[in-house]
């Protein structure tokens, strides 16, 4: 089976595909790509089943040598990726050789870039999802981010290369918000308008203790009634925890199933992708909406997505 080396791990990268859904009751998260819009477009590009498993690089991208001739697309956050030294354009399938290698850099833009391979790659299915649950070192390349000098397996391709490109309009309409969109919380009721005032009017910046389990914001402190209790319970994706201190903490990919802290809102799930591309010391603003609106706003991304016309040839 052909492959890639790993040349230049990065600072960490990752085997991500679409997450493991319904083992929450079992204590595991979904984890999965931390943009699933990126990841989902670039296997498109690359000709693969939107769900296959790709490389998720944060912050700082590596180098891959590929061992046969294949088809790559690059999503996500702007890493600089180049082939042997040539620039590879964003959002567009291209050709790599055999021998040839794949470069990414720094981060110029969002946290978080996608290496999407024709076949995708190939590892050990955990619970049915190749993806990556560092906290718990569960599935993915050995469970863990990538170190020099591994190798992975890449699937079977369609040996009929295609060119294929995002359309301008469709990344303008998916690029990521600094402006999250968020809806009532189970515990809304327990804080007052005040702490909405301060939540949807005041800017937060992203912690540098952010990671895929939750993304930490500092800021105005947020109002909360700590004589009130709660009894632990079930946690979404998105979900915004205000702790004692007042500062929220958005759950992310690889977030605890549970939690005892009282959530005000949730993130909306047409911005999970936005979500994905915070930096550390990034400005972040929320605004409340309805439900019906945020079901309108997915089922349109959906459709955006499922269109003809998302991808050029």
């Amino acid at each position: 089976m052909k492959g890639i080396l790993v040349q230049a791990p990065g600072l960490f990268t990752t085997v991500q595909d679409l997450g493991r859904e319904g083992f929450g009751p079992m204590g595991v998260s979904a984890s999965g790509a931390a943009d699933a819009i990126s990841l989902r477009i670039g296997n498109r590009l690359a000709g693969n089943p939107e769900g296959a498993a790709a490389l998720e690089m944060t912050l700082v991208g590596g180098a891959f040598v590929f061992e046969e001739d294949a088809v790559i697309a690059v999503t996500g956050a702007d890493f600089g990726a180049s082939l042997d030294g040539i620039a590879v354009p964003m959002w567009s399938s291209a050709r790599v050789q055999a021998g040839q290698t794949v470069t990414l850099g720094p981060s110029t833009s969002g946290a978080r870039s996608y290496l999407c391979v024709g076949g995708g790659i190939m590892v050990e299915p955990f619970l049915g999802s190749a993806s990556t649950h560092a906290l718990s070192g569960l599935g993915g390349f050995e469970g863990r981010a990538l170190h020099k000098g591994d190798r992975l397996d890449i699937g079977a391709a369609n040996s009929l290369f295609q060119k294929r490109t995002l359309s301008a309009q469709a990344l303008e309409h998916l690029w990521p918000r600094k402006i999250l969109r968020v809806t009532e919380g189970p515990q809304s009721e327990w804080f007052a308008d005040s702490a909405w005032e301060t939540l949807c009017g005041s800017a937060f910046r992203v912690a540098e203790q952010s990671n895929r389990m939750g993304v930490r914001l500092e800021g105005s402190r947020v109002p909360v009634d700590t004589r009130r209790e709660m009894i632990t319970e079930g946690v979404p994706l998105g979900a915004i925890q205000v702790t004692p201190s007042g500062q929220p903490i958005i759950l992310f990919v690889e977030q605890q199933t549970t939690g005892g802290y009282p959530k005000i809102a949730n993130v909306i799930s047409a911005d999970f992708h936005s979500l994905g591309q915070l930096r550390p010391r990034d400005e972040v603003r929320f605004e409340r909406i309805e439900m019906h609106e945020a079901r309108a706003l997915l089922r349109a991304q959906e459709e955006l997505l499922a269109s003809k016309e998302l991808i050029e040839k």
